[in-house]
C-alpha cells in the first residue's frame, strides 16, 4: 500500500504509448529511459511528480502484454498489476494517433476490474485531437484527457482532471514548499587550526547504495533479497534490467535508498542505442552514490570488465564493497582457496581500491546479507574519515624519514607539510616544491601509507600537490618590467 501522504498515481497502458515520456514530463527530469522500440520499461519505477502546485507520487510501469506464463512479458505484466493494486489513481494511457486498438479494449476491462479511479489519457495528440476523440469515448471512461507528453501540451487539462479526482476521493492538494535561499559556503578553521571539512554525515538521511556489475551477476535478485519481496523483475535472461530503479527500504533500522542498475558490458560489445542509454543511466546513478556494491559472479570472478568498473568507481570517488554472489554454487572445500585467490587478484588488478572488503553472498538463498550491509556501513564511515593536521604531519615526518622523495634533475623533491581538505572521499593537499616532477610511484607509496596508518582501506584517496609560492617571485616580475 501507499505509505506516502501524497496520492499515488500508476501510469499504465500497452507498450509504446508514451508512458515513460509522460512519467518524465510529470517528474520534471529524464529518469525513465525512452526509445521508439516497445517494451523499454520493465520494472516499475517510483518518483515524486507535480503539475504546478499539485504534487503526487508516480509509478512508471511496463507495457501490458499477455504471453506464456514463463515468458518475460508475463513477468513484466505481473509488475504492472502489482502497481495497479498499490496505486490510488490509475492513468490509463493510449495512443491518440492509432486510436483505440483491440488490445486497449481488452486491458480496459482489466482496469475496470481494479475498482480504482481512472483517468483516460490519449497521448501523442498534438496533431490528432479532433480525429481521436470519438474513438476514445468508446472505452467508456471519464474523465478523458488529450495531451502530448513529449511537447508538454494538455498539462492544464490533466491538472483539472486530477484536481477533480483528488477532491472526489478525499485527497488534499498540498501546498508548494517555499524556495530555499542559497548560501555561499565559507572556508573556516576549527579550534585546532584544521580546515573545517563541513558537517559530518547526516545519519538521519537514507544511504545512497548502488548495485553495480556485469549482466547476469544477480543484481536484481540481490535487491529482492534485501527487500524481502519480488520487487525487481528477475530471470535467467541476461540484461533484464534497463532503467536504474531507485527504491527506499529499511534494513534493521538503517534507511537506504537502493539503486538497481543495468548490467555493464565492455564498451566494444555495446552496440544498440537502448543498451547505451541503460549504461549511461547506470553511470549517472553512480555519480549520486555514497556506497557501491560491485557485484560479481563467484563462478566467473574478476574479469577485465570488473577492473574497468572498479576504475570507474575510483574515478567517481565512491566507497565500495565487493559482493561475491552465487556463493552457494561454490563447493565448501574450495571456498577458502577461492577467497585467497580473489584477494591476490584484487591486489594485482584492483590496486586502486586496495583493502576493499569481499562479502560472499547468495542472493537466491538470502545468505550473507547482514555481512554485506555491515560492510557497506563500515565503508561509508571510512569514506568520511577525518585526520587532524597535527597527527597527519607526524605521520608524514616519520614516512619521509623512512623513505624520502627521489632526486629529479639533481634536485631533491621536498614535501613541507600536508592537510586534509575534504572527505567523501578523503582528500589531502601536499605542499611541496616541483609539484609537476613528483613520480606517480612515490604518490602511490604515500597513498598506501595513509591507508595503513589511518584505516582507510577500500576507499579512494585523493592526493593533490600544491607547490609553495616563491616569496621573491613578485620582485622578479618587477625587475623584468
Amino acid at each position: 500500500m501507499n505509505q506516502s501522504s501524497l496520492p499515488l498515481l500508476a501510469i499504465i497502458g500497452r507498450p509504446n504509448v508514451g508512458k515513460s515520456t509522460l512519467f518524465n514530463r510529470l517528474v520534471g527530469k529524464k529518469l525513465a529511459l525512452v526509445d521508439d522500440q516497445p517494451g523499454v520499461t520493465r520494472d516499475r519505477r517510483y518518483a515524486d511528480g507535480a503539475i504546478a502546485d499539485m504534487k503526487f507520487r508516480l509509478i512508471d510501469t511496463a507495457g501490458m502484454e499477455e504471453a506464456a506464463p514463463t515468458a518475460l512479458a508475463t513477468r513484466m505484466f505481473d509488475q504492472t498489476k502489482a502497481a495497479m493494486e498499490e496505486a490510488d489513481i490509475l492513468l490509463f494511457v493510449i495512443d491518440a494517433r492509432e486510436g483505440v486498438l483491440p488490445i486497449d479494449e481488452h486491458f480496459a476491462k482489466l482496469v475496470r476490474s481494479a475498482n480504482k479511479p481512472v483517468i483516460l489519457i490519449a497521448n501523442k495528440a498534438e496533431s490528432s485531437r479532433a480525429n481521436a476523440a470519438g474513438d476514445i469515448y468508446s472505452l467508456g471512461f471519464n474523465p478523458i484527457v488529450l495531451l502530448s507528453a513529449e511537447h508538454g501540451e494538455g498539462m492544464g487539462d490533466l491538472y483539472e482532471a486530477l484536481e477533480e479526482s483528488f477532491s472526489a476521493n478525499g485527497f488534499a492538494l498540498p501546498e508548494a514548499a517555499p524556495a530555499r535561499a542559497k548560501r555561499k559556503k565559507k572556508v573556516e578553521l576549527t579550534e585546532e587550526g584544521d580546515i573545517d571539512l563541513g558537517p559530518v554525515l547526516d545519519r538521519s538521511k537514507p544511504i545512497n547504495l548502488v548495485i553495480l556489475g556485469r549482466p547476469n551477476a544477480g543484481k536484481s535478485t540481490l535487491v529482492n533479497a534485501l527487500l524481502g519481496e519480488d520487487r525487481m523483475l528477475v530471470g535467467p535472461e541476461a540484461g533484464i534490467t534497463r532503467d536504474t530503479i531507485s527504491i527506499p527500504f529499511d534494513y534493521h533500522g538503517t534507511k537506504f535508498q537502493l539503486h538497481d542498475t543495468a548490467g555493464m558490458r565492455k564498451r566494444a560489445n555495446v552496440q544498440e542505442k537502448l543498451e547505451k542509454l541503460a549504461v549511461n543511466d547506470s553511470i549517472r546513478a553512480l555519480t549520486y552514490a555514497e556506497v557501491v556494491v560491485m557485484l560479481i559472479d563467484a563462478t566467473a570472478p574478476l574479469e577485465r570488465q570488473d577492473a574497468t568498473l572498479a576504475s570507474l568507481i575510483e574515478r567517481e570517488g565512491r566507497a565500495c564493497v565487493l559482493g561475491l554472489n552465487k556463493w552457494d554454487l561454490i563447493p565448501v572445500p574450495q571456498r577458502k582457496a577461492m577467497l585467497e585467490e580473489i584477494e591476490y587478484m584484487l591486489r594485482k588488478q584492483l590496486s586502486q581500491l586496495a583493502g576493499i572488503t569481499v562479502a560472499p553472498v547468495s542472493a537466491l538463498k538470502k545468505s550473507g546479507l547482514d555481512a554485506l550491509v555491515n560492510a557497506c556501513l563500515t565503508a561509508r564511515e571510512v569514506w568520511d574519515s577525518r585526520v587532524p593536521t597535527a597527527e597527519l604531519n607526524r605521520w608524514l615526518e616519520t614516512t619521509l624519514a623512512h623513505h624520502s622523495p627521489p632526486l629529479v634533475r639533481g634536485r631533491r623533491l621536498k614535501i613541507k607539510y600536508m592537510t586534509q581538505v575534504k572527505t567523501r572521499p578523503p582528500t589531502f593537499h601536499l605542499f611541496c616544491n616541483m609539484a609537476d616532477e613528483f613520480p606517480g610511484a612515490y604518490l602511490r607509496y604515500l597513498t598506501a601509507g595513509l591507508r595503513e596508518a589511518f584505516g582507510m582501506e577500500g576507499t579512494p584517496i585523493r592526493l593533490i600537490l600544491k607547490e609553495s609560492s616563491n616569496p621573491f617571485e613578485k620582485h622578479k616580475r618587477r625587475i623584468n618590467k
